[in-house]
């Protein structure tokens, strides 16, 4: 599936239209630059606002951003966050110009995070002239089977989501503003510990390699902190009967689980585990953070802990504009998926705006640009070694009342 959005144009050019005419004679007609797909029509804009399409790059050629991530399959809400985050900076960044007079605009593969799918994306963008940027994959597993491809063309992949701590040591071409596993996974360890008390912990992770490394990561860090690791419970991506795990986990007798998951399969082991007479406090990693993991988990997931690095209720003014403007285009608060991928297109902007528009200038320029607005960060500069950002956020939360909100400070011997 592809999906071309560019909020800054009043028109498809000539050849666009062309290319439609053609590609639709081959039975996959692209979708408008501001249409989004019927699977995903109530989650993305239908219309450009005015004020957009009059804006004075609108007649000039575009400039493209690669967007490989997941619109289908199970991580679709993931997809579907990030198109939110990248049509309202697309909006700011070509009402105020483009990019000195062009429109900045994204075509967006569905490559569901599959590996397989996301690497076939990649040979496409690193063949397409047009693109300048890569985004994406979303899951780090999918991004790093396609690393080689961008890396040999001199194609930046910018893994904006990918906290795997291997993924930018694939190459030069390799960046992302997402704190790596190696500094979340302790400090998740640190919550459930130190913060919330727990002693005996169950550890269910994601079997991939980016849960594999986080397990990995984690189970050091909470003996360093006192706790023992009671159990640790593999569990295969497709998976969705966790019944016989939660039973092993349960006589081992914890007295909290440690999720490394995503938001649907978190959700489910939430549900499961509390039909299994599994009571326990949850800690889940921040991945789960997506309205999503609230809507498919309900009462089971109320009172789970995550982390994140963003919160819609930050007093800073950078943030609260940004939420405030999101909330008025979706009718949504933004999680931190939406956050992340706003404060993407905006860093890409100033990249290309300052150092150029080739491949290799914006690789070069993000290596050298320092101190860029960032709704989740304040500012955004990279270390050059790592190509990762310089000063990671650690906001902990907690589920109530079907919302997630601050954590007070209260441990769980406390509550239970």
């Amino acid at each position: 599936m592809l999906v071309r959005s560019g909020l800054g144009r009043a028109g498809l050019p000539l050849f666009a239209a062309i290319f439609a005419i053609v590609l639709a004679a081959c039975g996959g007609a692209p979708v408008a630059p501001t249409q989004a797909p019927a699977a995903e029509s109530a989650a993305a804009p239908t219309q450009a606002p005015a004020a957009v399409a009059e804006a004075p790059a609108a007649a000039a050629e575009p400039i493209y951003i690669g967007v490989s991530g997941p619109l289908t399959g199970p991580n679709a809400q993931y997809g579907a966050q990030w198109r939110k985050g990248f049509d309202l900076a697309l909006e700011e960044v070509n009402a105020a110009g483009g990019i000195n007079g062009r429109p900045l605009e994204y075509i967006f593969e569905d490559s569901q995070s599959d590996p397989k799918q996301s690497v076939a994306v990649a040979q496409k963008f690193v063949n397409d002239p047009r693109i300048v940027l890569e985004l994406g994959d979303f899951a780090s597993p999918a991004s790093m089977a396609a690393s080689a491809i961008y890396e040999r063309a001199g194609l930046v992949q910018f893994g904006f989501t990918n906290s795997h701590p291997d993924f930018t040591k694939g190459g030069q071409y390799m960046w992302s503003n997402s704190v790596s596993q190696a500094d979340n996974a302790p400090l998740l360890a640190s919550y459930a510990i130190e913060d919330l008390g727990l002693k005996r912990v169950a550890v269910l992770h994601l079997n991939s390699d980016w849960g594999r490394t986080t397990k990995d990561l984690f189970l050091p860090a909470a003996n360093e902190y006192g706790a023992e690791v009671v159990a640790v419970e593999g569990y295969l991506p497709e998976e969705k009967d966790f019944r016989s795990t939660l039973t092993r986990v349960r006589d081992a007798n914890p007295d909290g689980l440690v999720l490394i998951s995503y938001y649907a399969d978190g959700a489910l082991i939430a549900q499961q585990a509390r039909t299994t007479g599994l009571n326990l406090p949850i800690v889940a990693i921040s991945s789960v953070y997506s309205p999503k993991f609230i809507e498919l988990g309900g009462e089971a997931v109320e009172g789970v802990y995550t982390n994140t690095n963003f919160f819609p209720n930050d007093p800073r003014p950078e943030v609260q504009k940004f939420v405030t403007t999101y909330v008025a285009k979706y009718n949504e608060e933004p999680d931190s998926f939406s956050a992340y991928a706003y404060d993407t297109i905006i860093l890409a902007a100033a990249v290309m705006r300052e150092y150029g528009t080739d491949r290799k200038a914006i690789r070069d320029g993000l290596e050298q640009i320092e101190n860029v607005p960032s709704v989740i960060y304040g500012s955004v500069t990279f270390d050059p070694e790592t190509r990762r950002v310089r000063h990671p956020q650690n906001v902990k939360m907690v589920v109530k009342d079907g919302e997630f909100v601050l954590w007070d400070g209260t441990p769980v011997a406390s509550v239970r």
